[in-house]
């Protein structure tokens, strides 16, 4: 292994940020789970989890409100200023601003999400004043320059004209809108080949004016760095914000559509297929019920009852899926399934009998403890990064959670009994409410538009 003084500065952001998941993770569970509130001078929060192993800070932050507020006919407006917030700012043009992030091995991205809108930021203790600054000005003062705009925005129509000819995103965006209609989760977020273009530089100063408010930050901080380090740095980052976002309500969603089979023709050999039907949001008492059921019937992978019945037994399919989607205004149960057109309508059939199977038939008690163990035993396996650490503080915060939830988690879902998820199985799965949508030329389907 090289000296660390040959590596270059920007894998030493990588290399300590590995070292630092491994510390954190290898603790004691209570070390590792010590979230610490702290706050700023100028009435910030942040949830910090600090470790001194190594000399790096990692911090994620969000804002309510996402995509789902793009206005009607410029869809793609949160997705466009998340991809050009760190292209210039302030007295910095976009190479300017790049070279500073590159010299000072900052890493620093900002995303768009259906509800949330957000960042990440990474850095050496020594580069921390520096990273501090420039996502200060990336929020405050973005500089929207012509040529990074328009070249984002080249990039994004690129990417509608791939995701256009894809099987798997056709399936999906007929789903949504087939399921949401009018409402706002029904758009196809990513921006359309007329919204995309329609979208001004007006547009993009109103969002960061108006949508980045104090009111709607969540923070989460992970690495060496204290509370008292970190309140100053707050106010440095996010103080010059407005004290409130603009207000917005997002209507009520009600899932439409049921038991509608859609078929989009394409000629390909294989017909993608989505399925679902109304789930819950993630504050309904029944929600951790609903995930291990999820699980049994097509979470839990190459263990699930649906790849069990279609791959396994009969291979249909290489993988088939189900998952629990929860929005603040709706929840989904959602699957996916990959097969030949001329097997499409077996698979579809033993879905179908797998959803009633799981209100007919009780879980075994086998079923249930092999999903405990897994959901219970793999949920800090996935937490291979400061980033997602951070990240999970985040979501723990942004769905209400509480700071305690990590404590509890895992009593929450051993606490599932079997007669739990065939209750809550008869409350949700209705096999002829599954909306389905079909993108191939499936053969012995009837359409139910």
């Amino acid at each position: 292994m090289p000296a660390l003084n040959a590596m270059p500065r920007i894998f030493l952001v990588r290399f300590f940020a590995a070292a630092l998941v491994v510390a954190l993770f290898t603790a004691s569970p209570a070390r590792a789970i010590d979230i610490q509130v702290v706050k700023s001078p100028g009435g910030i929060s942040a949830w910090l989890i600090e470790d001194s192993t190594v000399p790096l800070m990692s911090m994620r932050f969000t804002f309510r409100g996402g995509s789902v507020l793009d206005p009607k006919g410029k869809t793609g407006l949160a997705e466009l200023v998340s991809g050009v917030l760190d292209e210039g700012a302030g007295p910095y043009d976009s190479a300017q601003f790049q070279k500073r992030l590159e010299d000072n091995s900052i890493s620093l991205r900002f995303s768009a999400a259906l509800e949330s809108f957000g960042g990440r930021l990474k850095a050496l203790n020594e580069n921390r004043n520096e990273a501090i600054e420039l996502l200060r000005l990336a929020l405050t003062a973005p500089r929207f320059d012509s040529e990074p705009v328009t070249r984002v925005k080249s990039q994004m129509l690129a990417q509608v004209e791939r995701r256009a000819e894809r099987p798997r995103h056709i399936a999906g965006r007929v789903w949504n809108k087939a399921t949401f209609a009018d409402h706002p989760y029904g758009r196809d977020t990513d921006g359309t080949k007329t919204s995309i273009p329609a979208i001004t530089k007006d547009d993009l100063q109103q969002f960061a004016k108006t949508r980045l408010g104090r009111d709607n930050l969540i923070v989460g901080v992970v690495g060496d760095i204290s509370p008292a380090q970190l309140a100053p740095l707050l106010d440095r980052a996010f103080g010059s914000l407005p004290a409130k976002a603009a207000s917005y309500t997002v209507p009520s969603a009600k899932v439409v559509g049921v038991g509608k089979v859609i078929v989009v023709e394409r000629n390909i050999p294989q017909t993608v297929v989505v399925f679902g039907q109304a789930g819950l949001r993630r504050d309904d008492p029944d929600y951790y019920v609903a995930s291990v059921m999820n699980y049994i019937m097509g979470g839990g992978g190459l263990t699930s009852r649906l790849s069990d019945e279609i791959r396994e037994k009969r291979g249909l399919a290489y993988s088939v899926y189900t998952r629990l989607a929860s929005y603040n205004k709706a929840g989904l149960i959602v699957g996916r399934v990959a097969t030949q057109n001329a097997r499409v309508a077996q698979s579809l059939e033993l879905i179908r009998a797998e959803w009633k199977r799981m209100v007919t038939t009780p879980v075994s008690l086998k079923e249930l403890a092999d999903a405990k163990s897994y959901l219970t035993g793999s949920y800090f396996t996935r937490l291979n990064s400061t980033g997602r650490i951070a990240g999970l503080l985040i979501g723990i915060q942004f769905d209400n959670l509480g700071i305690d939830y990590l404590k509890r988690r895992n009593g929450l879902i051993n606490a599932v009994t079997v007669s739990d998820i065939q209750r809550v199985a008869r409350r949700l799965l209705k096999s002829e409410a599954l909306t389905v949508v079909m993108v191939g030329k499936p053969k012995g389907i009837t359409a139910r538009p």
